[in-house]
């Protein structure tokens, strides 16, 4: 064997020591990257808290049942008196952030780039007929309607803006039910419609007293001025508070925050209305009822909302319903982290006490602040010009806004809601946002896919609270919110997002669907909710109900309703007849019990239709003047 020469010798032991420095550095390389990923914030991923079933408090009672009078042939009633009462005010509210405040790292500080069309309609819904504050706007739309509730009336229109019923006390619903349903008209309702069946449901709560009820009315029929199956659900002698309601294929389900006796809280209720049963006009049907105890209180907060179903493509079969409420490391209630808590509803039709609700997942969010400073405890925290009176914030309530909205695309499931928040301090101080997100895959492995915080305040000025959000068949987003600051009365504005653009970002600019005229110099009181719902005619278009305030006065807020398609285009076609999908099959119906005879009262007078104005594309905001 030959010997190697000294040269060849070298480059050998040269070779190897540059493998060795090679292998080092891919080693080296692989370590910082997955050292870099490890550290990166990863707010989807789930947090180990246990699951937390809520208890069952049975089969709920349907203490009365009726078939009311085509609605259109019932007179109008007034509400003479507010009658409502305002448990959400109850609960502390924090004089400051009770946990460290942390920048929001997901904050849109300006407005979108690209223009967004203008309204396609903009009219007035009723004012405020009995001096309550807060209206608690919110509305339903349908093929040819729109219905539209706030503390205490409600009204029914063409697509056009056309009054075709009211404004009328909520409590008009009931006329000739008899009880609490029928003189008790108290507010927070809540007006759903459920695309499957081409049906309305209408709700509002008793808080009288000592056996409280939400009633509950649903359509016949696809015409929201014709007759209704009423039902008075009993809650015990827990006043339901703060209701909220969705439509599943299953059940319609709701939820409450509920107070023994009106005076305790004791817990978020969850209740499941078995659907088929209820569009059947079941005199008895199956209401299953849970009750999740605030232990720990973070992980009911201030409520929850329930899921409600948009488009016609339904969930896949035997999905749960969702259930989703906040966390605030920063609020009263001593949560650990910023996350959302997603809950599922099994309702079982055929065995009601194998039902669940449970708290099956806590996912934490990119930071934000639910808390303004500058609120100094109180809720008096957005301004308005010409008055030193300011309104309220909300955000300091642990709990997403109406609506949790649910569509099914097929390639996946997404759910979208949104809370007030605080966008940190701009050129003019601090200023209030709206936190969304989208949720996938809810009944898998959820995730929190996007999120942002829009709050083009910390530019202009201009504060954005109480939103509202929803999706359409495109996949694209739009949010609805109040908006004011010192100059800008409380106006009525929307922003969105198509499908793909950049996350976490509303991309189309701002519109207005009414700017405001007057300030609010009384109550303090603003909201509580808002309703933001696709057209079904197209389930392109969106439309909005929320407030504002015509001119300057202690309680003058009024409704505003208007539409918008992110690609412009005509008022939808109304359809001239629904032709709705089947419906499952309703369960036997149980013997009804008596049930009163109601006598029609006279034909109302028909509230003169509004003179119906498009509202211009919107106009540049004026420069905010800084504050005092």
């Amino acid at each position: 064997m030959k010997k190697k020469s000294a040269s060849q010798s070298a480059f050998f032991k040269l070779r190897v020591l540059v493998a060795v420095l090679l292998c080092f550095a891919a080693i080296t390389l692989v370590f910082f990257a997955f050292g870099k990923a490890s550290a990166q914030p990863r707010p989807s991923a789930q947090n180990p808290q246990p699951l937390i079933r809520a208890q069952y408090r049975g089969v709920m009672p349907v203490v009365k049942f009726d078939i009311s009078p085509p609605l259109r042939s019932i007179k109008p009633l007034v509400a003479k008196t507010c009658t409502k009462r305002e448990n959400e005010e109850e609960g502390p509210i924090p004089l400051g952030p009770v946990g460290p405040v942390v920048w929001d790292p997901v904050v849109q500080r300006v407005l979108g780039k690209i223009g967004i069309p203008g309204p396609i309609i903009s009219f007035d819904g009723n004012s405020n007929l009995c001096g309550c504050s807060p209206p608690d706007p919110n509305g339903a739309v349908g093929p040819n309607n729109v219905v539209t509730m706030a503390n205490l009336h409600f009204q029914i229109f063409d697509k056009s803006g056309n009054s075709l019923f009211g404004p009328a006390a909520n409590n008009t619903l009931w006329s000739g039910f008899g009880g609490d349903c029928q003189t008790d008209n108290a507010g927070d309702p809540v007006v759903l419609y459920d695309q499957l069946a081409d049906r309305w449901i209408l709700t509002q709560f008793t808080s009288s007293g000592p056996t409280f009820f939400e009633c509950v009315a649903v359509s016949q029929t696809s015409d929201p001025t014709g007759s209704y199956f009423r039902y008075a659900i009993s809650t015990g002698n827990n006043f339901p508070d703060y209701p909220k309601g969705g439509v599943w294929p299953d059940a319609y389900y709701f939820s409450t925050r509920e107070f023994l006796n009106g005076a305790t809280f004791v817990g978020v209720g969850a209740y499941a209305l078995d659907r088929a049963q209820a569009l059947a006009g079941n005199p008895n049907p199956t209401i299953v009822g849970f009750l999740a105890p605030p232990n720990p209180a973070y992980v009911v907060g201030d409520g929850l909302l329930p899921s409600t179903l948009d488009g016609q493509t339904p969930p896949p079969a035997n999905s749960p319903n969702f259930y989703v409420g906040s966390e605030d490391d920063n609020g009263p209630y001593g949560a650990p982290s910023d996350a959302l808590t997603v809950w599922k509803f099994h309702y079982d039709p055929n065995t009601p006490g194998n039902s669940s609700f449970t708290l099956t997942n806590t996912l934490p969010t990119q930071p934000f602040n639910s808390i303004l400073g500058l609120c100094g405890g109180s809720r008096n925290c957005i301004p308005q010009p010409s008055t030193a009176n300011k309104i309220d914030h909300l955000g300091y309530r642990q709990r997403p806004l109406f609506r949790l909205a649910y569509r099914n695309f097929g390639t996946h499931e997404s759910l979208v809601t949104n809370q007030s928040v605080s966008a940190g301090t701009g050129p003019n101080g601090e200023v209030s946002g709206v936190r969304w997100w989208e949720l996938r895959d809810p009944n898998g492995s959820p995730v929190i896919f996007q999120e942002g915080t829009y709050a083009p305040g910390l530019t202009d000025g201009i504060h954005r609270w109480m939103g509202s959000i929803a999706m359409n068949s495109l996949g694209d987003i739009a949010l609805g919110y109040s908006a004011s600051n010192t100059t800008v009365f409380p106006s009525v504005f929307y922003t969105a997002r198509h499908d793909g653009d950049p996350p976490g970002q509303m991309t189309l600019g701002e519109g207005s669907i009414k700017d405001g005229t007057g300030s609010q110099t009384g109550s303090a009181r603003w909201g509580d909710y808002t309703a933001l719902v696709p057209d079904p005619s197209d389930d392109t278009t969106f439309w909005y109900i929320d407030e504002y305030v015509p001119t300057t006065s202690a309680i003058g807020w009024r409704l505003r309703i208007g539409a918008f398609n992110l690609a412009g285009g005509p008022t939808p076609t109304p359809s001239p007849t629904a032709t709705p999908s089947p419906t499952p099959t309703p369960s036997p119906t149980a013997t009804a019990t008596a049930t009163p005879t109601v006598t029609p009262s006279a034909t109302p007078t028909v509230t003169p239709s509004p003179t119906v104005r498009p509202t211009p594309t919107p106009r540049p905001r004026p420069t905010p003047h800084p504050r005092p």
